[in-house]
């Protein structure tokens, strides 16, 4: 159950950030300020995939919290 959690909070987090990032001006105003602005030419290439990931992960860990929980054999003294 564990790693279903922390499954579910890495792809909900990275989900949030990269939608921030994409549909913001906020790493357009970032790279702007350390002056790395020729480097947001190719910036969709890599977010729009990253996002995709992201969500995807996060349905895979409701998914696996829905349909596979670890916990079903715990309270069995023999573990099967």
């Amino acid at each position: 159950m564990k790693s279903d959690e922390k499954l579910f909070r890495t792809g909900a987090i990275g989900s949030i950030i990269v939608a921030l990032c994409c549909f913001t001006p906020l790493l357009v105003v970032l790279f702007g300020l350390v002056g790395l602005s020729a480097w947001l030419g190719w910036i969709d290439y890599v977010l729009f995939p990253a996002l995709g990931f992201f969500l995807l992960l996060t349905a895979y860990a409701l998914y696996r919290r829905k349909f596979h929980p670890d916990s079903v054999c715990a309270d069995k003294p023999d573990g099967r």
